[in-house]
């Protein structure tokens, strides 16, 4: 009887302690998913809300061709910034990893976080000013010779308004992002692993494919996830550096949530966005479930 009480006292514990994250994250996280979830079974009057259930919202977002192609592009999109951005993201944790002396590593990291101090949509406008038809890049050429009639480049470049362009402002501003998760994961690496290897005959590039990378596989695959997920919702981006001509799901929601002032329709793009968005990431943990098992 004793024992059972202490148990219960100790569960009770357990529940206080975790009750502020547990009611932040009602408050915070589950109570508005909940509300645009309701809502996008509602009807939508003139400026008002007609709560009956219906699912002709989503049937009308499925139908609507406009959404499936913004869908498309913003999943297409989000696959660009990611790969992008892992990609890149990659090498720098691995040098900070394996090629920085353990003393400097912190200084490396700080280095990284640089970028979080100043807010995200500055880092946005600053890539306004750096591809913008007079900006950094066509200034810059243009004072080198290299640009105007007669030279290597005729035209300044238009880059605003372009995929590209967002892809790349995207993968910069979610760079730390993937960064981290994979430093992690690489320090995580028994570097006896890798002295074994070598001593058993492995080449670099065998020793990297077969030991170094499977390790690393779960530091990927978060930050895949990590930056996969927010970039195919952002809403910054496609507006300041596609100057609203490349809209993507998320300019879509705000478009019926304000200016149309069709809540319903909004929060069932949403809901719908966020389900692709969910069979995305299931289906890419599931190709590299081998990957998260962690050594038997």
């Amino acid at each position: 009887m004793a024992s059972s009480s202490w148990r219960r006292s100790e569960t009770a514990q357990g529940y206080f302690t975790l009750s502020p994250v547990l009611l932040y994250a009602l408050v915070m996280l589950a109570a508005p998913l909940l509300t645009i979830f309701a809502y996008s079974f509602f009807k939508d009057g003139y400026l008002t809300i007609i709560h009956e259930f219906t699912l002709q919202n989503y049937i009308d977002v499925w139908k609507d061709p406009i959404f499936r192609a913004i869908l498309l592009r913003s999943v297409i999109v989000a696959l660009i910034v990611t790969a992008l951005t892992v990609g890149t993201a990659f090498p720098i944790a691995y040098f900070i990893s394996f090629k920085v002396a353990p003393s400097r590593k912190s200084f490396w990291l700080f280095l990284i976080t640089i970028p979080f101090w100043t807010s995200y949509l500055i880092r946005i406008f600053a890539w306004k000013v750096i591809i913008g038809y007079n900006g950094v890049i066509n200034s810059g050429l243009e004072m080198l010779g290299l640009m105007g009639p007669g030279h290597l480049f005729e035209e300044p470049f238009r880059m605003m308004g372009t995929v590209p362009a967002i892809a790349v402002a995207l993968a910069h501003a979610y760079a730390p992002f993937a960064i981290l998760p994979i430093f992690v994961a690489l320090e995580k690496i028994d570097r006896s692993l890798l002295e074994a290897g070598r001593d058993l005959g492995e080449s670099y590039f065998n020793s990297f494919r077969r030991i170094t990378l499977p390790l690393a596989m779960p530091g990927v695959v978060g930050a895949v996830l990590v930056v996969f997920i927010p970039v195919i919702g952002d809403y910054v981006a496609p507006e300041l550096i596609g100057g609203g001509k490349m809209p993507m799901v998320a300019n879509l929601i705000q478009a019926q949530m304000l200016p149309l002032d069709n809540k319903p329709m909004g929060s069932a793009i949403t809901i719908s966005a966020m389900a692709v968005v969910a069979l995305i990431a299931a289906l890419f943990v599931l190709a590299n479930r081998k990957y998260l098992r962690g050594p038997k």
